[in-house]
C-alpha cells in the first residue's frame, strides 16, 4: 500500500524561476507517495512498534494514517502530579516512577517550570496512562528534543512499562540510537519500505565509574530527593556514565545495642536525566555488596515505591520488622483506602545478599581517597 499525495500548485514569478531553471516539466501539480506496508503486522502480537526515518520520509503521514497522534496539555496552575486526577494518588505516583520521573520534588512543581527532559517525561507518562484497553497510542518525534542520553533513558523507561502493563504503541523517531533501548517488537522504514521483525533482547549494559566524594557532594542531588537536609555523617559515592555523573549513594553508622556494624543507605539519588535505567538499585546494590564485605550489616529505609517494588522482588533484600509500617507519630484508620505525603508506609530492608571483594580501596578514610583513580564498574 502507497499513500499518495498530491496538491495542486499555484504558479507565480518563483515557481516559474525553478521551472526554467530545473528543467520541471509538471507545472500544475506535485505529488509524493509513501510506502506503508504493514499489514504483516495485523497477524501477529506486539506491544511496541517504531516507524524510523530521517526528516521528510512520510513518519508522521504513516502515523495520521493509523489513527489519531496524541498529545496533552497541562494546568499551569496545578503541581504536575495533580494533573493526573484521572488516577488516586498512589497510582499517579507509580506511574510517574515507571516513566523514570522519580523525583518527588519534581511532583509539587507546575509542569511549565520542569526541564525539556522532565515534560517530556510527564508527557509520556500522562499519554501511556490514559491508554484505555483495545486502544494503540501514536506519538510522533519521539525522543527529538531531548538528550540523547535522556532518550536512551526514556526508552527503556517507556518500554517496560509497556510491557508490565499489556499496552501498545506505535512511535515515529528519527533517531537509530533509541533501537536498543526501546526494544520495539518491530521497525518500519519508509525510505524503503521494509519492516523487520525484532527479538526481544535486554537493553544494553550500563558502565558506570564510581568515586568516593565528601559529603559536599550532597549538594549537587539534595533537590531532587525528598529529605533535603545535611545528610548524616558516612560514606558517600558519586557514580559517572560516559564521565557524566548520574548518581549519589551515601551510608551512614546505624547505632544498634544488638546489632554489631550496621549501617543504613542514608540517600540514594539519581539525577533525572537518567532515571528510568535501574541505576537507583544498581548502585544501592553494589554498595551494599562492598559493605558487606567489609563486615557490615545494611539497612534501608524509603518511602520510593519504585525502589521499594524491586527489593520486595530481590533476594538479595530481606524485609524487616518495620517494613510496610507507617513513620513514627502517623496513623491510619482501620479500613482506610485514601492516601497522603504523610502516611505512606516505608519499605524497610536488610541486606543478604553476598559480598563483593575488590572495592576495599573505596571504603578507606576519605583523606587517602582524594588521589585515587575512578573505579569502573560494569552493571547490569
Amino acid at each position: 500500500m502507497n499513500i499518495n499525495l498530491e496538491s495542486k500548485i499555484n504558479n507565480d514569478i518563483y515557481t516559474e524561476y525553478v521551472y526554467e531553471t530545473f528543467d520541471i516539466q509538471n507545472k500544475d501539480e506535485t505529488s509524493v507517495s509513501i510506502p506503508m506496508n504493514l499489514k504483516p503486522v495485523e497477524d501477529k502480537e506486539w506491544e511496541i512498534g517504531l516507524i524510523l526515518g530521517g526528516s521528510g520520509s512520510g513518519k508522521t503521514t504513516i502515523l495520521k494514517k493509523m489513527g489519531n497522534i496524541q498529545d496533552c496539555l497541562f494546568d499551569k496552575k496545578l503541581a504536575l502530579i495533580s494533573n493526573f486526577d484521572f488516577l488516586n494518588p498512589i497510582e499517579a505516583c507509580e506511574l510517574l516512577c515507571s516513566m523514570g520521573l522519580a523525583s518527588v520534588p519534581t511532583w509539587l512543581r507546575p509542569f511549565h517550570l520542569l526541564s525539556n527532559g522532565e515534560q517530556y517525561r510527564a508527557k509520556l507518562a500522562y499519554l501511556v496512562g490514559s491508554i484505555k484497553d483495545g486502544e494503540t497510542l501514536l506519538i510522533d518525534e519521539f525522543t527529538s528534543v531531548v538528550d540523547r542520553n535522556v532518550a536512551k533513558s526514556m526508552s527503556c523507561a517507556l518500554q517496560k512499562y509497556i510491557r508490565k502493563e499489556g499496552k501498545k504503541i506505535v512511535l515515529a523517531s528519527c533517531h537509530y540510537d533509541i533501537i536498543e533501548w526501546l526494544n520495539p517488537n518491530w521497525v518500519y522504514s519508509p525510505m524503503n519500505g521494509k519492516l523487520e521483525f525484532r527479538r526481544l533482547a535486554r537493553r544494553p549494559n550500563i558502565k558506570l565509574s564510581v568515586i568516593r566524594v565528601e559529603s559536599s557532594a550532597w549538594g549537587m542531588f539534595k533537590k531532587h530527593h525528598y529529605l533535603t537536609e545535611t545528610i548524616p555523617t558516612g560514606m558517600c559515592f558519586v557514580f559517572k556514565w560516559d564521565d557524566v555523573v548520574v548518581s549519589f549513594v551515601s551510608f551512614s553508622p546505624l547505632p544498634s545495642g544488638t546489632v554489631k556494624n550496621a549501617v543504613r543507605l542514608s540517600r540514594s539519588v539519581v539525577l533525572p536525566e537518567f532515571q528510568g535505567l535501574g541505576i537507583g538499585s544498581m548502585t544501592t546494590d553494589f554498595i551494599s555488596q562492598i559493605a558487606k564485605n567489609k563486615g557490615h550489616r545494611i539497612y534501608t529505609k524509603t518511602i520510593n515505591p519504585r525502589l521499594g517494588k524491586y527489593r520486595e522482588n530481590s533476594e538479595r533484600w530481606k524485609p524487616t520488622s518495620k517494613n510496610g509500617k507507617l513513620l513514627k507519630g502517623q496513623s491510619k484508620e482501620k479500613g482506610e483506602n485514601t492516601w497522603t505525603t504523610k502516611r505512606r508506609p516505608s519499605y524497610c530492608y536488610e541486606y543478604i545478599g553476598d559480598g563483593l571483594k575488590g572495592y576495599e580501596h573505596l571504603l578507606k578514610p576519605i583523606a587517602e581517597m582524594r588521589n585515587t583513580k575512578q573505579t569502573i564498574l560494569n552493571l547490569q
